[in-house]
């Protein structure tokens, strides 16, 4: 399956902050859309970085709350691991496994933001092929063919 398939079935809205605003902003605007991360982008469509609350949780731990007054760009992680709609979920699912993100940016040819993927929605989306597939063996073991 393809992660355009996850992308038409959650939509393709993406969250973004742009890299000037404050921490403090950025956490009102996480809760607002009621999402763990934000893509940082100046216009909305070019990908400056990324920032999520566990980004927030370790600079506050390390640096105190004086860390809400500064840019998120002084604390996104601007190494962005992207994705094409045309990658394979299971691929995403291995690098979000290894490279330890849970948000992959979706971007189109021209590199432009297109969605965004959480590791919630690669796991919605393979208990939903794995419910398709017990219904077609239980109907397959039941009917006998």
């Amino acid at each position: 399956m393809k992660i355009s398939h996850i992308i038409s079935s959650k939509g393709d809205f993406v969250a973004t902050v742009p890299p000037d605003a404050t921490v403090a902003d950025l956490l009102a605007a996480l809760a607002q859309h009621g999402v763990g991360a934000l893509v940082v982008s100046a216009d909305g469509r070019a990908i400056d970085g990324i920032v999520s609350e566990r980004d927030v949780v370790r600079t506050l731990a390390r640096d105190g709350q004086e860390v809400l007054a500064r840019s998120v760009a002084e604390i996104m992680t601007r190494q962005v691991q992207c994705a094409p709609p045309d990658a394979d979920v299971a691929d995403i699912m291995g690098v979000m496994t290894e490279q330890r993100v849970r948000h992959v940016p979706v971007v189109d040819a021209d590199g432009s933001l297109v969605g965004i993927v959480s590791i919630g929605d690669v796991v919605k989306n393979r208990l939903g092929e794995l419910e398709g597939e017990r219904e077609a063996l239980m109907d397959y073991v039941t009917r006998g063919h």
